[in-house]
């Protein structure tokens, strides 16, 4: 949902509701957390005790400065907000259903070290939703500010059982089962069922420590009567001291460390070794693109069917936040290790297939946006892309010409041929009855939607770079 208004109207942000500490809220433009006075004690000890300082300063807490700007509405009950602050902007929100196997493993060891943080503080994580992780770039940052709270010795983690939910159940089935059962999370916004994931998979899989604790006997006892008491973490019903809870911390890290991805070979994921490009094309490709970047200095760049990201770098090498999207999980593995070997900061790789993108979900079907929704980006590119969508896709050029409008000012999309090699190979396991599909019919779809800026053919190929620009931009 887009957060634009009136600059004196305050939006309160749709996926932020269900906390009485507080919310997130936008006004004239800029995104701000307003702390209810329920929680102020929690959030000073999180000032006072430096814990925030620390977490900040690792980049694993995303900043905020206290803010004068007036409370959006009463403090909950009636009462005074205690604060308001104003968050440092992350470029993009994804979600986990979003994410390659590693994403979601750094944001798993992301979420443990702060938690191991915050207990050294006498603070501990009240959740431990995947919501809560933001990327920018390659780089995981918790982004709740309010998800802190005081912590007593002896008690449990409260929020053991989401995070086994959100990332230990969705890897281990990654791990030992098929990585398309990650994407569970977008159907189970509170993640996976502990007993859903515990019946998939194998019967060897209890026999691993930490999933035969965390996953299987968790599952289990969260079966049990409503009446019988569920544990919080190991040795709950006893008490947890600060060293049962660094204790838990290990051997929940242990498990998420010990799962590995056991990288299939995907139709995609070596697509720019399979190409029907010479180096002198694909140099002249670069160039191209690169010149449009160059020239235009985008705001923001979504690559879509981005592959490994060799264009996206184009974007993101240039400081220019960059989202790098395609439907193959191999592709995005390799761009997102790739990305984070290089600590690049502005590029974003995600998994999505175009022709089902992410809908809206949650409550009221407002919790959680589409694509389309999150955008628009300055400039989208969509290279070597028109063909899997018209053809692999089935979907008409006009559909195709008004999606792109919906997500992007400018765009630089790739007009492939029916001839072209890659054409044929979709050809092969399908009829062509594809009789629109050809550059008379590709002009008028976009022209109705975008002004032409230029063409340019790719040396060495009967493919064309065509550079347009919305209408109503």
């Amino acid at each position: 949902m887009s957060l634009e208004g009136p600059r004196d109207r305050v939006l309160r942000h749709p996926a932020s509701f269900r906390d009485p500490s507080g919310f997130v809220f936008e006004r004239g433009g800029e995104l701000f957390r307003q702390v209810n006075a329920a929680y102020s004690p929690h959030y000073d000890q999180l000032m006072s005790s430096r814990l925030y300082e620390r977490l900040t300063e690792a980049g694993r807490l995303v900043p905020h400065e206290e803010s004068p700007v007036h409370p959006a509405e009463p403090g909950g009950n009636g009462t005074a907000p205690a604060r308001v602050l104003r968050p440092r902007r992350v470029p993009f929100i994804s979600y986990p259903s979003e994410w390659c196997f590693s994403q979601l493993q750094d944001a798993a060891l992301l979420t443990l070290a702060i938690e191991r943080d915050a207990v050294e503080h006498g603070m501990t994580l009240k959740d431990a939703s995947a919501f809560n992780i933001a990327f920018e770039g390659a780089r995981p940052v918790f982004i709740d500010t309010l998800s802190f709270e005081r912590y007593s010795a002896g008690e449990p983690w409260v929020a053991y059982g989401q995070f086994c939910r959100h990332f230990l159940a969705p890897l281990a089935l990654a791990s030992y089962r098929d990585i398309r059962l990650v994407q569970l999370l977008g159907r189970y916004l509170d993640g996976i069922p502990l007993d859903l994931a515990a019946g998939l998979l194998p019967r060897r899989t209890r026999l691993r420590f930490g999933l035969g604790v965390h996953l299987h006997l968790h599952a289990r006892l969260e079966q049990r009567p409503a009446t019988a008491a569920v544990p919080a973490g190991p040795r709950a019903g006893r008490g947890v001291s600060q060293r049962g809870m660094n204790g838990l911390i290990d051997s929940l890290e242990s498990a998420i460390r010990g799962l590995r991805w056991r990288v299939p070979r995907t139709e995609w994921g070596d697509y720019y070794n399979d190409t029907n490009y010479s180096d002198a094309a694909m140099r002249h490709k670069l160039e191209l693109v690169g010149r449009c970047i160059e020239d235009t200095r985008p705001a923001s760049v979504w690559d879509l069917g981005a592959n490994t990201g060799r264009f996206s770098r184009l974007a993101s090498d240039r400081g220019i936040p960059t989202l790098a999207l395609d439907i193959d999980p191999l592709a995005v593995e390799r761009n997102y290790l790739d990305a984070r070997e290089r600590a690049d900061r502005f590029l974003h790789p995600l998994w999505m297939d175009l022709t089902a993108p992410t809908p809206a979900r949650g409550w009221d079907n407002a919790e959680r946006d589409t694509l389309a929704a999150r955008g628009p980006a300055d400039m989208a590119l969509a290279l070597a892309l028109v063909h899997h969508l018209a053809i692999g896709g089935n979907v008409p050029l006009p559909m195709i010409a008004g999606f792109m409008a919906g997500i992007c000012r400018r765009l630089v999309i790739e007009w492939v041929p029916r001839h072209d090699s890659q054409v044929a190979r979709l050809f092969v396991v399908r009829k062509d009855v594809f009789q629109d599909y050809n550059e008379d019919a590709f002009n008028r779809a976009f022209a109705a939607h975008f002004h032409l800026e230029r063409r340019d053919e790719v040396a060495g190929t009967e493919r064309a770079l065509y550079v347009y620009r919305r209408r109503d931009d």
